[in-house]
């Protein structure tokens, strides 16, 4: 097999986490990484990995046709720029830009330069997000109205440049470009309105969480919400339907669909609080609703760089495409400019 060689740009958390992933793909060989930290180099080279000593040695090498872009934010643009000029295709991590603009700049030049460019959402192929993705998609629970999608710890921003909002820091752009993208893939009706309430607990120059509430037509309603400073576990996905509820609480992703069962009985045993009693709120009695488990869905990540292998050939189409990313990048201007102005967003499809 002539495997494609690959080089890595940025041989920090991400570039190494790619490296480890490369070398379990039977398409792809490893050339080697360019880094201009001496702590990551030294590192790559006890690992036995070929080190780029200047970026115009890479840029030089004819035997390297994909590039892989790992570096803080606001470095994107111009490397990948560079990178394609030299007739590399381009792989780069999420966020790809500080704004649309710079995205445009960079799918121009891939158009210019006649090579491919596309950006690392691997989030796609999480079992999570493809179980709750079935779920609305074979209706399993009747109309869906709502979605929840939550992720959230307890150790504020990273201490390094996602920090600081020149960098691109702050969690819309490193959480919420995946759950975004994730719920764009997943619901392809239009857009009506966007609200979202951003968060500045335990950083000041950008933003340490957020809440926004999508809503699209036939009145389904998405909340998609991430946090830093929440120290209680809160359910990874819940979805809301007119014949039942499923839930996955965690990464391991335990949770369970519980359908109703007997719509005729509708009686329920009053609860009793300290204030009084509600009906209203008392569960269903157990012989009326039926719990399932999830069903669950294979994955493999590998089939992100399979795919960027047989698009380079000419064999595929690439996965993420252009317009959904700038689809979702149009998106997140909109959630900063909603909770900055704290206002309704209405005319996002006209963007």
């Amino acid at each position: 097999m002539n495997k494609t060689q690959i080089a890595i740009v940025g041989y920090g958390g991400m570039g190494e986490w790619h490296c480890n992933l490369i070398k379990r793909i039977e398409e792809l060989e490893l050339a080697g990484i360019y880094d201009i930290s001496e702590e990551r180099v030294e590192l790559a080279k006890e690992k036995g990995i070929h080190v780029y000593e200047t970026l115009e040695e890479l840029l030089a090498d004819t035997s390297v046709e994909l590039v892989t872009v790992a570096i803080p934010n606001q470095l994107h643009k111009e490397m990948c720029i560079r990178l394609m000029a030299a007739g590399k295709h381009v792989v780069c991590e999420k966020p790809v830009a500080l704004n649309h603009q710079e995205l445009q700049e960079m799918i121009d030049a891939s158009k210019e330069y006649n090579v491919l460019f596309t950006v690392h959402q691997n989030r796609r192929w999480d079992e999570d997000y493809l179980i709750m993705r079935d779920i609305y998609d074979k209706c399993t629970l009747g109309k869906v109205f709502r979605i929840e999608s939550k992720v959230h710890g307890s150790r504020g921003i990273p201490g390094d440049w996602r920090n600081q909002k020149e960098c691109g820091g702050g969690m819309i752009l490193d959480w919420g470009v995946h759950l975004l993208d994730q719920i764009m893939q997943m619901i392809p009706k239009k857009l009506i309105s966007i609200y979202a309430v951003l968060s500045y607990v335990t950083n000041e120059s950008c933003d340490d969480g957020f809440t926004v509430t999508l809503t699209f037509e036939d009145e389904l309603v998405v909340v998609v919400e991430v946090g830093t400073s929440n120290f209680i576990n809160m359910p990874r996905w819940y979805m809301l339907g007119e014949n039942g509820s499923a839930m996955i609480e965690n990464w391991e992703l335990d949770g369970k669909i519980v359908m109703v069962s007997d719509w005729e009985k509708r009686d329920a045993v009053p609860v009793v609080t300290a204030a009084g009693l509600t009906k209203t709120m008392a569960p269903r009695t157990d012989e009326t609703i039926q719990e399932y488990p999830l069903p669950r869905h294979a994955s493999d990540v590998r089939d992100f760089y399979r795919n960027m292998v047989k698009a380079i050939a000419g064999e595929e189409e690439q996965l993420i495409r252009h317009d959904e990313l700038m689809r979702v990048m149009k998106l997140m201007e909109a959630i900063f400019e909603s909770g900055e102005k704290n206002i309704v967003i209405k005319d996002f499809e006209d963007r």
